[in-house]
């Protein structure tokens, strides 16, 4: 596994960072400085506007609470580490750079660790966290990186991790969560190509095995029964979450006896990796095949044709999990139990048409 130090400020560097205070964030954010704390400690107190103002005055000032000082008072480290699949998935980078946002208000230097998803199968993880080497984890990836033995010693405590973006494995089911309703997205996305009169959906997603699909495969399986439309066999394929794997995948969907006039992917990456095959195959999308994806990342607008997706808040997610985190650490409990919904959002655009006679 890789580790990636983010924005990692060193004691030894402290003395060089800008004094900048609350005061200088209020006046340039145009707010009161009490509204400067209720933007860093209860962010969903405020409105977006005013939170985004007050985001953007942090990020030109460079504000951020004394690290050093709240280390010694606290006894932490002030450090978090984001577990995720791929640091490369744009989506990814985009909870990020919120999870980053949020961290700095707060204080925490970023740890990342990408698993280039692949399962976790020891306990450094797990480790680090008894061994209070970071403060916290926040857990893009869907895996457990905890054995049943860590989770039994820290059983009288309540264990600093947040899950973000997806479902979760059945022994982290009870910690708190930020993610979109993945089932109620995917049943909008292929009840909208329902609604363009298409029959025959296919479905591409990961591997069987995979969690960070499984919401979306119920979806788009409950959207089918619902409209009373048959799934054939072949028609729900493994993508491998990537351009390569969709490639492959789409060949294999072309030379079905039966072939679909849509496929619904459940991620932007496979959705271009299917209008680039379909179209070095002397098709056309969305003419021949229609195509939706999945999460809005920066390059499904600019694609040719551009992407009907689901936008997730990728940025908002980030910072609600960190948010959530410190929460969590401060109070060794987090103060809101269970998931935090956030909204996500059908975006049309011109690779769905009616399926051609």
């Amino acid at each position: 596994m890789k580790k990636m130090p983010v924005d990692f400020v060193v004691q030894q560097e402290v003395e060089d960072i800008p004094d900048v205070s609350i005061k200088e964030v209020a006046r340039l954010a145009g707010v009161s400085i009490a509204t400067v704390s209720r933007c860093i400690n209860k962010p969903e107190k405020v409105t977006e506007k005013t939170r985004l103002k007050v985001q953007d005055a942090i990020y030109q000032t460079g504000y951020s609470p004394n690290t050093l000082a709240q280390s010694f008072r606290r006894g932490r480290t002030n450090i978090v580490m984001v577990v995720l699949p791929s640091v490369g998935d744009p989506f990814f980078s985009a909870v990020m750079r919120g999870i980053r946002v949020a961290a700095r208000a707060k204080g925490y230097s970023v740890i990342f660790e990408d698993t280039q998803f692949n399962e976790m199968t020891d306990d450094e993880l797990g480790a680090m966290l008894v061994s209070n080497q970071v403060d916290g984890i926040i857990l893009l990836a869907s895996m457990s990186p905890f054995s049943n033995e860590i989770l039994s010693a820290k059983s009288r405590l309540s264990l600093p991790v947040v899950i973000g973006c997806e479902t979760v494995s059945p022994e982290l089911a009870n910690f708190p969560s930020v993610h979109i309703d993945n089932i109620g997205a995917a049943k909008e996305a292929t009840n909208y190509l329902i609604s363009q009169e298409h029959q025959r959906i296919a479905m591409m997603c990961g591997q069987a095995s995979s969690l960070l699909t499984k919401d979306r495969e119920f979806g788009y399986r409950a959207a089918m029964k619902q409209a009373k439309l048959p799934i054939e066999d072949g028609w729900v394929i493994d993508g491998d979450l990537t351009i390569a794997g969709a490639r492959k995948a789409t060949r294999n969907l072309m030379n079905h006896v039966n072939r679909p006039t849509a496929i619904f992917c459940a991620n932007d990456e496979m959705a271009i990796g299917c209008i680039h095959e379909i179209k070095s195959a002397g098709l056309q999308v969305p003419r021949d095949i229609s195509i939706v994806g999945f999460d809005d990342i920066r390059y499904a607008e600019v694609i040719d044709p551009p992407l009907t997706t689901i936008s997730q808040p990728a940025d908002e997610i980030g910072e609600r999990a960190m948010y959530r985190l410190c929460r969590r650490i401060d109070a060794n409990k987090d103060v809101s139990s269970g998931s935090e919904i956030v909204p996500h959002k059908l975006v049309v655009r011109q690779s769905v048409a009616k399926p051609s006679s």
